[in-house]
């Protein structure tokens, strides 16, 4: 069996990943196709799966592929797909999606998934998922695509809609929400056995139910214990906690990444916000520089494998493989097509995060039936960013990317129309040739 793994300079990631697939007796004896666009990233990777393999004792294959014109080699024959390509990078992409818009007097956390910064980050993502897409129907129509790259939503959608790939978009926030949640609040003793329900959308996803393993709704505990941690200045999750005071319940990824989904705790009006919620401006920046400085004792470090023992990640890809291969239910939470209207008050088109059952059959997406009317609502303000977005993809109309910029909740209220566009312009303009031409 082979499984490619498309963006394999993510040295540190694709370690976790095919590692779990060398530690599954199932998957260990694979064939593992590593495909980049950078020559040294890619054989840093195989050399520190290389030294994996032997710590392990696994018996399965490696192999590289180096850019566009040994992409279908990579792909072909190809069971399963996992993605991670980062396009445009720390620089200078990134760069540019906090720095134009810090002009505008626009302030971002993370800027991977919504607001300008992830509109950006779509947009110049998915015309490379597009040529990927063109090489896997032709050489590996088949396989099961697994898309980790952000915005989870966008990316997801876009392959799901506009191409015949089959697609899962999956992130590792669902399943360690309450988990975490339980840990934040000095609940440890609940979390074995514990019971969770989690809907919604990638990054919003709500924790609709949680519960102890004698059934028991925690959620009335976790209210009694918020006023305290809100009122702990070091404490890091309070955006998320204000979202059960307000909205009535948790959702999935960090309070530094939900600071900017909506309008209401970055508002340069309002700077006390800031220091009230612990909102951490210019976060993900700061972390792609401590990565790169860490990168080299990281390397050296991987590279001793063979002096390590493993234990398999939290990640789900080798779950799924695993599953699918033995048709051995697993239960996942995945990024998928609202087909069916798996969620009911939110559209078809859109990508949302549910359930899904995996087995031989591949992914199979659970019916979850209405939100919360509140946290619909919520998430539709980032659908509406979400849709808009795709059809810029798919249109090359630049008129689309204004109007998922204007009706960006934190964008909007920040910035009149004017200075959105001219913002939007003049990011079009800084990234290049990493966007398509817009009409």
């Amino acid at each position: 069996m082979k499984i490619t793994f498309m963006g394999a300079g993510s040295t540190v990631f694709v370690r976790k990943v095919i590692g779990d697939c060398m530690l599954s007796s199932v998957l260990a004896d694979s064939t593992f196709a590593l495909y980049d666009i950078d020559p040294i990233r890619l054989q840093e990777s195989k050399e520190i799966l290389e030294a994996m393999k032997k710590a392990i004792g696994a018996d399965g294959k490696i192999e590289c592929y180096l850019g566009p014109e040994q992409r279908k080699d990579a792909l072909r024959g190809a069971s399963f797909i996992i993605n991670a390509i980062n396009v445009g990078l720390y620089e200078p992409c990134t760069v540019i999606d906090f720095e134009i818009p810090k002009k505008y007097g626009l302030r971002q956390t993370i800027a991977d998934t919504l607001g300008i910064g992830g509109i950006m980050r779509a947009l110049r993502t998915i015309p490379v998922l597009e040529d990927f897409a063109h090489d896997i129907e032709e050489v590996c129509p088949d396989a099961l695509f697994m898309n980790y790259t952000n915005p989870m939503a966008m990316v997801s959608g876009y392959l799901q809609r506009f191409t015949g790939v089959r697609t899962v978009g999956l992130c590792h926030s669902v399943q360690v929400c309450s988990k975490k949640l339980l840990q934040n609040l000095g609940l440890e003793e609940y979390i074995e056995g514990r019971r969770d329900l989690v809907a919604g959308i990638n990054h919003m996803a709500w924790l609709l139910e949680i519960r102890d393993k004698d059934g028991n709704d925690l959620y009335p505990l976790i209210r009694s214990r918020i006023p305290e941690k809100m009122a702990d200045p070091d404490f890091k999750d309070k955006v998320r906690l204000d979202y059960i005071n307000h909205f009535g319940y948790y959702c999935t990824e960090s309070s530094e990444h939900n600071a900017e989904y909506n309008p209401f705790y970055i508002k340069k009006n309002y700077p006390e916000l800031i220091d009230r919620y612990n909102i951490p401006l210019d976060e993900y920046p700061r972390r792609c520089v401590n990565q790169i400085e860490k990168w080299k004792a990281e390397y050296h470090d991987l590279l001793n494998a063979e002096n390590k023992e493993y234990v398999r990640s939290i990640e789900y890809a080798s779950r799924i493989i695993e599953a699918v291969v033995t048709n051995v239910p697993y239960e996942i939470g995945g990024n998928v097509l609202n087909t069916g209207h798996l969620i009911t008050n939110l559209p078809e088109e859109a990508c949302v995060e549910v359930p899904c059952l995996i087995n031989g059959m591949g992914v199979n997406p659970c019916f979850v039936g209405a939100l919360p009317v509140q946290c619909a609502a919520m998430n539709m303000t980032n659908i509406n960013v979400q849709l808009l977005t795709l059809e810029a993809a798919r249109t090359k109309k630049k008129e689309h990317i204004y109007q998922a910029a204007m009706l960006d909740p934190h964008t909007a209220a920040e910035l009149d129309i004017d200075s959105i566009k001219a913002m939007v312009d003049d990011l079009i303009e800084a990234h290049g040739d990493y966007l398509p031409r817009f009409q």
